[in-house]
């Protein structure tokens, strides 16, 4: 733990305070029938900090502390009557506290939060059982007296109900603020918040959620029975009454009401649980219901609690004022500026020598229940090599990079793998960080709650001075050094993709995992991004990499292997591997029967899309699309896994509203879309679907009965006959086919269907093709958003290809020219200009 000055004096505070109180107590400034108030506020604060640092740090709320509070007070008690030292009182009480709280922590981290307060609940219930029949000890209903408890280190004789006990709970309340004010800023906070916020990743960097709720628990468990003590000597007696279940809501209540996770918070939680009598006197009303409307009004209007929406505008104006930059670190960059890095040039990927391997997998296999996702694979990987892995969506790259990482869940993993001359498959997924592998995710999953600095510093168990200056430079290299103090949520997405780069580069892993780190970055970021790859690597990390962004994937790679369907398919390097067959047939498909198109087109466009555009937190999914829908027409979009098909269908369904640009339509054009993985009610029958889509529509009564007859009559004579059976009992096919009827039930004149062939035996593949161009024969309209680009060259009038969210062409399937075209656009999306307007002025009209 690193202190620093402004650390040293807040911590400095508590005991301050805690000082001067005890002197207007001995100066009788404080009357001595409000002494005892002021001490059990003090006590109160313990027990509010505890479980709102708990609540705060690890997302546990916990209904068990009156127990623990209950355990100390009864310590204090029965050490009283048989001559204990005080000394040897606080220590059982605090050893009791933190076992308990740590088996508690360790059983609840497995469940949601419900479940662990329900575990919490039990176990106040259970204490309070045990402390009502074992009268021997606890004197049962009629409670017990705390006599005196002796100094064993000369501090003096504490009498239960006595004055010293009274500025023996102050300086208590006192050192245990100065003890929580830097742990604030310790690694422990920061490990409890990344188990909190993400575990999955949290287990990446090194961190174990399990033993993070464990340890958190204890702390919280030893610090309230410490106070159930002081609670003990203050009162002189010790009876059931104060530990009730309505007492724990208390403490939850005065949690909320101070602030969640705050110091401050919790003094103030404190005088309110100690004052909150004297308020219900005053307003002549229970002390319960004065409590429920108190925080019924914090939650509506300050739900974020007292302290921390009065220290709110205090923040906002300190963030405002510059600061100076650290002494031999470089100024950082503007947030305007563009990144810079360091002075060298990038290197080129060199060609990867014949070394040992660093990485050895040999026939790994992954399944879960019947589905395999992973088959057979093996690979080697050298210390200085970058293997690039790439296949189409559902091929099996992200788990063989879950195996890597050990966050395979529940699946039955199978084969052998070594790193380094280790076993790797038996190591847990928090050892792997310390044997030298990194991971970065598809989504840049960062620890929310958590700085930018921390989001880092949190990969070390505890935090030197070295390590900030360490952590400052490697944020100054990925261009993060100016925004160190702020929370990723305040960061557009490519920031946060360096973040997730930079958590995944501390501590300077031998292996690195990156999972589609060019995926919704821009052409200058993804540029950035390589240079990065190239460094780590020429300063000696392997690197593993994912991604459908083929053209910088392949100028960083050394070699490339090629999954489909959970196997091996294909291996060489970056200039050769997508001329082998079976590479090419896995990303463009391969077509079966092809079912005859209607033969002539109408020339109304029902859908116009101009200049449409739209973005997700800063990531641009679709950029000037221009696109018409028209009448009677099957109109393909095909483009790899990430370059924006789903979101062109919700706004060509009109669910989702673009971001820039316009959607138009010719009239009232009624528009029905099958999503992606079908979306199905799996626990409902195949008729209760069919009739939730029918009630959204506003169609009931006869209008219902009909449609649902007309539908069922679309579907294959094996579903007819399964109208009750749960969705979830279906075949993968039979799935898709369901979802088809759901989207036609409403008599849609545009069906949208999102890859309609996804996960389907090629059979099945073409039964859901041949119904679907069925349809286009009655009439329909009908745009299909297909990964493979044969199958919508095969089964569409037109097809637009989308790369990285820009239509790169656009053209008829039968114009060898547009086919051409169409692959090249869909790989790299590299357009010849004069090319691209012939193809365009031969698309339909």
């Amino acid at each position: 733990m690193v202190f620093n000055r402004s650390v040293l004096a807040r911590a400095a505070l508590g005991p301050a305070a805690g000082a001067v109180l005890m002197v207007f107590m001995a100066a009788g400034a404080i009357p001595a029938y409000q002494m005892y108030s002021v001490a059990l506020a003090a006590v109160y604060t313990i027990a509010v900090l505890s479980v709102g640092l708990l609540a705060g740090w690890s997302g546990i709320w916990s209904v068990g502390h009156p127990a623990f509070f209950a355990i100390g007070a009864y310590f204090a008690a029965y050490g009283s009557a048989h001559g204990w030292a005080l000394e040897a009182v606080v220590l059982g009480a605090v050893a009791a506290g933190a076992a308990l709280g740590a088996f508690l922590g360790y059983a609840g981290a497995r469940f949601s939060v419900l479940y662990i307060a329900l575990l919490t609940l039990a176990f106040t219930t259970v204490t309070l059982e045990l402390v009502n029949r074992w009268s021997s000890v606890t004197g049962g209903d009629q409670g017990v007296p705390v006599l005196q408890l002796r100094s064993a280190v000369g501090l003096g004789t504490f009498p239960g109900g006595g004055t010293e006990a009274q500025y023996l709970a102050v300086g208590a309340a006192a050192v245990v603020l100065a003890l929580a004010v830097p742990a604030r800023v310790s690694a422990l906070r920061m490990r409890l918040v990344a188990a909190k916020s993400h575990p999955m990743a949290a287990r990446t960097v090194g961190i174990a959620p399990e033993a993070q709720s464990s340890l958190s628990f204890a702390v919280s468990g030893a610090s309230t029975s410490f106070a159930g003590v002081l609670l003990g000597l203050i009162t002189g007696f010790v009876s059931p009454d104060p530990f009730s279940l309505s007492f724990g809501i208390s403490l939850i209540a005065a949690c909320v009401l101070g602030g969640v996770g705050s110091v401050l918070g919790a003094v103030a939680g404190g005088i309110y649980l100690t004052w909150s009598p004297s308020l219900s006197s005053t307003v002549g009303m229970p002390q319960p219901v004065v409590q429920g409307l108190v925080l019924i009004a914090i939650l509506l209007f300050l739900p974020g609690g007292v302290v921390p929406f009065l220290a709110g505008p205090a923040r906002r104006v300190l963030r405002r004022v510059p600061r100076r930059p650290e002494a031999g670190h470089p100024p950082s960059p503007e947030p305007s500026a563009p990144v810079t890095e360091s002075s060298a040039p990038v290197p080129e990927p060199a060609p990867a020598s014949d070394g040992p391997a660093l990485l050895h997998l040999e026939h790994v296999s992954v399944s879960y229940g019947g589905l395999k996702a992973l088959e057979d694979a093996s690979l080697s990987v050298r210390q200085d090599e970058i293997l690039a892995v790439i296949g189409p969506n559902g091929a099996g790259k992200t788990t063989l990079l879950n195996v890597l990482s050990g966050l395979t869940g529940s699946g039955r993993v199978s084969g052998s793998a070594d790193f380094a001359g280790r076993p790797l498959l038996r190591a847990r997924a928090t050892a792997r960080r310390r044997l030298g592998i990194g991971r970065t995710f598809q989504h840049a999953e960062v620890f929310s709650e958590l700085t930018v600095a921390e989001n880092v510093l949190c990969t070390r168990r505890r935090v030197r001075a070295g390590d900030r200056d360490a952590v400052a430079q490697l944020l100054h290299s990925v261009g993060l050094a100016d925004v160190a103090d702020r929370r990723p949520t305040e960061l557009p997405f490519g920031l946060q993709k360096r973040l997730d780069l930079a958590r995944a580069m501390a501590e300077r892993p031998r292996l690195l995992i990156l999972d589609e780190p060019f995926g919704g970055l821009d052409a200058s970021e993804r540029a950035l991004l390589a240079g990065h790859i190239r460094r780590l690597n020429a300063d000696g990390t392997a690197v593993v990499v994912i991604d459908h962004v083929l053209d910088d994937l392949f100028s960083v790679a050394h070699r490339v292997l090629a999954f489909d369907f959970g196997r091996t398919i294909g291996d060489g390097t970056p200039d050769t591997v997508l001329q082998d067959p079976k590479v090419r047939s896995s990303y463009l498909g391969t077509v079966g029967n092809r079912a005859r198109l209607p033969d002539t087109v109408g020339e109304r466009s029902l859908i116009r899309l101009r200049g449409t555009g739209h973005a997700y937190g800063g990531v641009v999914a679709l950029r000037d699309v221009d696109l018409d829908v028209r009448e009677g027409s099957v109109l393909g979009v095909a483009g790899a896994n990430g370059a924006g098909k789903s979101t062109l269908a919700g706004i060509l369904h009109g669910s989702l509203r673009p971001a820039h640009g316009a959607r138009e339509s010719d009239g009232a054009v009624r528009t029905s879309l099958a999503p992606e993985g079908r979306g199905l009610f799996r626990t409902l029958s195949l008729r209760e679907n069919l009739e939730v889509a029918a009630y959204a529509a506003g169609i009931t009564g006869a209008a219902l009965r009909e449609r649902l007859e007309e539908t069922v009559q679309w579907l294959p004579p094996r579903l007819r006959d399964r109208m009750s059976v749960p969705a979830a009992g279906l075949s993968g096919g039979e799935q898709q086919m369901l979802a088809i009827a759901r989207a036609l039930i409403v008599r849609p004149d545009v069906l949208i269907v999102d890859e309609p062939a996804l996960g389907l035996a090629p059979a099945l593949v073409d039964e859901v093709y041949d119904r679907l161009i069925g349809l286009t024969h009655e009439g329909l309209t009908v745009v299909l958003l297909e990964q493979s680009l044969s199958r919508a060259m095969a089964v569409c009038h037109e097809v637009a290809v989308l790369h990285e969210g820009v239509v790169a062409a656009r053209g008829r399937p039968g114009d060898p020219e547009f086919a051409a075209l169409a692959e090249s656009a869909y790989f790299s999306g590299g357009l010849v200009p004069a090319t691209t307007a012939a193809a365009t002025a031969r698309s339909p009209k």
